[in-house]
């Protein structure tokens, strides 16, 4: 995982849509002046023309609302029941660069049919991403994206001057939207079309990424949400060696439920073998530069332990240790393809780094933090998502929006979920944010693998379900038991996509 941010799932789709907006004067946020924005003026989305979809202007720099504005994307699925219509639910799938106006799409297969009967479906494009006047970069400097595991001095200079030059190419490509993508921008967009669709309050539900959006949002506009359910939870209080560290812990714990799976299920190539020896080796071979994929490129051992995070979301343990098979029988697996085109979207840069001041500011910090990667997951490297989002920052200044202890006052019981097993947003994240936030957040534990709780099992629909229609909680520090992963990839895609790496 690099700066371009190799996401495990989908790629992001792109489209336009039709703007139609009115004069409406609306509060800015807390403490910054007075801007009006536009009514938005719904037609029917091109995709699904069952939908609405339309723009909602507003502007880049909030403490500057007379100055430059951008097109937010919005879109709306309205609820099936009308008559019984409870509010708006606005969604955000995570990234960051996921898309809410293609994961409201498929939100009639994502939230059971009581949520799409009860609520108003709000997906929007967080500004930066996807219709939402996209952060770019040139495609050209970024196929030439070094190694964000240096082996010398030299290349970890060259990856900094890398960093440097990628940030001004893609600020110039993206104008001032690239300063101002921050998740606390977010938030104020958010609560900007709870004010343009004439709701008192919202509910929401974020996953992922999408959980620093509810978290910002329930710190700055509490008092304006109903319900509020956050499902695998980042943590944005850590620094840079918990947050490496916490990620590489998750990576190792994911392989070893991976063998785990393994040793108890017949299926499994490798049943009744000596799976972590079989790693081993394999992890050796790929140190040596001797596994290649179909382009005769070399799978190297940080990689390598990168398909295990990768694995991890579904979790895929079938067709990760099918995968697994075909490397140790000397088959060459299939090779990735890299987007052509002049620009290359690329939200990352001005996203992530913008929200986490997670810098390495010397070769031997770089070093410390490697070795410490590998200790605490030797059979993965690390993590490839916390060790890529680390390395994608380099040289960057510092961000605009760091970390911080999570503080919630004047909002509501808000629901956090986590899964026990979760290499994007690991487990201790869920665990440090609720702690951050014991007053307003009831967590739910799903005791099995996967990234994304909300229907997981029957134990997690209910609680999910009761809570965002009837308020209903349970006592928190309730665990739902785990549910044996299906074993086929296709069962994996049934449903919209969640956005990755986070």
């Amino acid at each position: 995982m690099q700066p371009m941010m190799r996401a495990f799932g989908a790629a992001l789709a792109s489209s336009a849509l039709v703007l139609g907006v009115s004069p409406l004067a609306l509060a800015a946020p807390e403490g910054q002046p007075e801007f009006k924005v536009g009514a938005i003026d719904w037609k029917p989305c091109e995709e699904v023309p069952t939908m609405d979809c339309g723009f909602l202007e507003l502007p880049i720099d909030y403490a500057k609302p007379a100055g430059e504005k951008f097109k937010l994307a919005v879109s709306r699925r309205k609820a099936n029941d009308q008559a019984g219509r409870i509010g708006a639910m606005v969604i955000n799938p995570g990234g960051p660069g996921g898309s809410g106006v293609d994961f409201s799409f498929g939100a009639d297969r994502y939230f059971s049919k009581e949520i799409v009967d009860k609520f108003d479906v709000i997906g929007f494009d967080p500004r930066g991403v996807a219709r939402s006047q996209p952060i770019k970069c040139s495609a050209d400097l970024l196929r030439k994206q070094p190694s964000d595991y240096p082996k010398t001095k030299a290349e970890f200079d060259q990856l900094v001057a890398f960093n440097k030059e990628l940030r001004e190419d893609c600020r110039k490509q993206s104008g001032p939207i690239f300063d101002h993508a921050s998740t606390r921008d977010v938030a104020n967009d958010i609560d900007s079309i709870r004010r343009a669709l004439g709701e008192k309050k919202i509910n929401y539900y974020g996953i992922s990424y999408g959980t620093i959006m509810g978290q910002h949002y329930a710190e700055q506009y509490g008092r304006n949400i109903r319900a509020m359910i956050i499902d695998s939870n980042m943590d944005h209080s850590l620094g840079t060696w918990k947050f490496l560290e916490t990620e590489a812990r998750g990576a190792q714990d994911m392989f070893n439920e991976w063998v785990k799976w393994s040793d108890r299920t017949p299926s499994s190539p490798f049943y009744g073998k000596d799976l972590r020896k079989i790693w081993k080796d394999l992890l050796a071979k790929a140190a040596r530069g001797e596994l290649k994929d179909s382009n005769g490129n070399v799978i190297t051992a940080e990689r390598l332990g990168a398909n295990v995070v990768g694995m991890g979301y579904g979790p895929a343990f079938k067709p990760f240790a099918d995968y697994i098979a075909t490397l140790v029988q000397g088959a060459p697996v299939a090779a990735g393809a890299f987007a052509e085109g002049e620009t290359f979207e690329n939200p990352f840069a001005g996203i992530f780094c913008n929200d986490y001041n997670l810098r390495v500011s010397s070769w031997g910090e770089y070093q410390a933090l490697n070795a410490m990667e590998k200790r605490v997951a030797p059979d993965t490297l690390g993590s490839s998502i916390g060790h890529g989002a680390m390395m994608g920052c380099v040289g960057f200044p510092k961000a605009t929006n760091p970390q911080h202890p999570l503080k919630i006052k004047n909002a509501p019981k808000i629901l956090l979920t986590n899964s026990r097993y979760d290499t994007a947003t690991v487990y201790e994240w869920a665990v440090n944010a609720h702690k951050q936030s014991r007053d307003t957040t009831v967590f739910v534990t799903y005791e099995g693998w996967g990234h994304g709780v909300y229907d997981r099992s029957e134990c997690t629909l209910k609680i999910n379900n009761e809570y965002m229609v009837s308020l209903k909680l349970p006592r928190s520090g309730t665990s739902c038991a785990a549910v044996e992963p299906p074993a086929e990839a296709s069962v994996l895609s049934a449903k919209p996509k969640i956005a990755g790496p986070f």
